[in-house]
């Protein structure tokens, strides 16, 4: 399954947010460096997020990414 690299541009509210996909790549490290490089380009108040996932197809990879995911519980030791 390949990796793929998106460019998530915030939207007028958390629910609606701009999906691109920039780039896809057959291994996990070539993603990956592909990511940072792209990060470090990326000014302090830019809050454009790049994004690597692990997926089936381009859809199932968007799906993911546009999921609304709780938020971890923080427990006691961790804070």
């Amino acid at each position: 399954m390949p990796y793929y690299v998106y460019k998530i541009l915030p939207g007028p509210t958390k629910l609606v947010s701009t999906l691109e996909k920039l780039e896809e790549y057959g291994s996990f490290k070539e993603a990956k460096n592909y990511a940072r490089s792209l990060r470090a380009e990326l000014s302090a108040d830019d809050n454009t997020q790049i994004k690597v996932m692990f997926a089936e197809t381009e859809l199932e990879a968007e799906e993911q990414l546009m999921e609304k995911r709780e938020a971890p519980i923080l427990r006691e030791w961790e804070k």
